[in-house]
């Protein structure tokens, strides 16, 4: 079956779900924080809806949170870092931003992402590790307590801050040189072989690039490119979730 990128597939999914629906599926997020330094976990709910996350969800070295979505549920998590937040919840993050303690938007590029549709009723959930918006940590997606199909592990587990070229580094301001994220060829060029737009935009004529490869390489589960799919898209039925940042394995 030719699989689709779960950008859009998670409108899709949701449109046909009937996403509007706040019952509580049976399947159950476990996010974990392997850094060595505390995240912000960042989500994104598919068609505005309300967020999984509580606004001070926060995740020191070694903590975990668990969370119960809604049936049809479609959605992103990420990995903010470096953020300071006043009492109001205004401030900003190193990485990962979205608009305050209490995201407003997505994570602001480049950033890590985890992208999940879930269809549950015996129906399969699919999810992806997407590094088409550029790396700032390394996250991971594992199928745990059962699940039936392919239900393989997905994820980034190299630092490739460590080996991001320097046309692509991200430079944290407050600790100089070092590099806190890697941006996509197209955040960094706007090229539209980078971008897989105008006369690159199919899968027919986007093709991996020397950037798209350095990242596949490195994490070959991952989007590499915004056409990655073949070996990037995951299936599983009737599992839960482990969503760990900074995986040490697999």
């Amino acid at each position: 079956m030719t699989t689709i990128h779960c950008r859009f597939f998670l409108v899709v999914s949701s449109l046909l779900l009937g996403f509007s629906t706040k019952t509580a599926s049976a399947t159950v997020f476990n996010l974990h924080n392997n850094c060595p330094y505390t995240v912000w976990p960042g989500s994104l709910t598919a068609n505005g809806e309300p967020l999984l996350l509580q606004s001070n969800s926060i995740l020191p070295p070694g903590d975990s949170i668990t969370l119960n979505p809604p049936a049809g549920w479609s959605g992103r998590f990420w990995a903010r870092t470096g953020c300071n937040f006043n009492t109001n919840g205004q401030g900003n993050c190193s990485t990962g931003d979205c608009g305050g303690l209490s995201c407003t938007g997505g994570g602001l590029p480049p950033v890590s992402l985890v992208e999940f549709t879930l269809n549950g009723a015996g129906r399969m959930d699919f999810y992806d590790v997407s590094l088409v918006d550029g790396y700032n940590v390394g996250i991971g997606v594992k199928p745990i307590n059962g699940g039936t199909g392919n239900c393989e592990y997905a994820g980034c587990v190299e630092d490739l801050n460590g080996s991001c070229p320097p046309e692509l580094q991200v430079i944290d301001p407050a600790q100089e040189g070092v590099v806190v994220a890697c941006k996509s060829a197209c955040a960094a060029f706007n090229r539209p072989e980078y971008c897989c737009s105008e006369d690159h935009a199919t899968p027919e004529t986007c093709s991996p690039t020397e950037y798209s490869e350095l990242f596949k390489n490195a994490c070959p589960s991952a989007y590499s490119y915004a056409y990655d799919d073949a070996s990037s898209t995951c299936t599983c039925v009737g599992s839960d979730y482990l969503i760990t940042f900074c995986p040490s394995a697999v």
